[in-house]
């Protein structure tokens, strides 16, 4: 399994071949997450073998947005089933990384501990200090898309997403969860002001 050679393909793929209007699907975003998903693992006594087949899954967890907008995560899957047999991946490691980078879709339903990391370190953002920077490029990403159109909408959204989500392992629970808190206690904060405001007028 030569994993550094796959990790440069998609890489290489990734760097050049994502739209410009995926602010937030985009290449930095890809190694945070493949970041953030070591940095659970080392902490979860995940190594060998294991580590190596999550450190595959994060960089193509979203790499489906290179060949189509709607359920990338199997466009991802495509992709790895066609790049990794190549670097020596059996059948089975190919399904392995295929299972962590669908469970990443949300609403997430991860089935075993590698894909409970890659998920919690896909939305780590979530519980960190930079949740309103990030989010930025998720609020124009998604205005672009149509899915929202005001900031109002955008935040309502988060409010909704920040209440159903949870983190899975030990370590996002104890470290990311209750930043996370904060953060939608700070959200729901705007949308009551914004609120008085608009009353106000």
């Amino acid at each position: 399994m030569d994993q550094p050679g796959a990790e440069a393909y998609i890489l290489g793929k990734l760097r050049h071949g994502l739209p410009a209007f995926r602010t937030y699907h985009c290449f930095s975003h890809t190694l945070d997450v493949y970041r953030t998903a070591v940095e659970i693992a080392v902490a979860e006594g995940i190594e060998g073998e294991r580590l190596d087949l999550l450190r595959t899954a994060a960089l193509y967890h979203d790499a489906g947005f290179l060949i189509q907008d709607k359920d990338h995560e199997e466009g991802s899957c495509l992709l790895a089933s066609e790049a990794l047999p190549k670097f020596g991946y059996t059948h089975s490691q190919v399904d392995a990384v295929c299972e962590m980078v669908r469970a990443t879709k949300v609403p997430q339903q991860p089935r075993n501990k590698l894909s409970r990391i890659l998920c919690d370190a896909d939305l780590d953002y979530l519980g960190r200090p930079d949740f309103f920077r990030i989010g930025a490029t998720l609020f124009t990403e998604f205005k672009h898309y149509a899915v929202v159109k005001t900031e109002r909408e955008w935040n309502e959204l988060q409010v909704r997403f920040l209440s159903k989500h949870r983190y899975f392992t030990a370590h996002s629970k104890r470290v990311r969860q209750p930043v996370k808190q904060l953060h939608l206690a700070a959200v729901k904060d705007w949308l009551e002001r914004d609120a008085e405001g608009m009353a106000a007028h």
